[in-house]
């Protein structure tokens, strides 16, 4: 019974210390063709960064669909302007 409660103790203090894995978040993803065998890596920050790599090697780049901005990083729209006698 001491050996179990001693066990769990060390199983919930570990999973308390362990921090959890971040998963890469990039917004371009480059689709390998030829050799690769139709690979894929969504590691690109940049569409030319995108490019660069399938360059010579045969693939095309694609948005990232679950790609998700970091928070506070979201490009700000510009405020709309709405004139008297205009309806909208």
């Amino acid at each position: 019974m001491k050996c179990s409660l001693l066990l769990l103790g060390i199983v919930v203090g570990t999973l308390g210390i362990a921090s959890r894995a971040g998963a890469q978040n990039y917004p371009w993803c480059a689709q390998y063709s030829g050799q690769m065998g139709g690979s894929m890596n969504c590691g690109f920050s940049s569409y030319a960064q995108c490019m660069a790599d399938v360059s010579g090697v045969g693939g095309f780049c694609i948005a990232n669909n679950t790609y998700v901005p970091p928070a506070g990083a979201t490009p700000r729209q510009p405020a709309r302007r709405y004139h008297a006698g205009n309806s909208y």
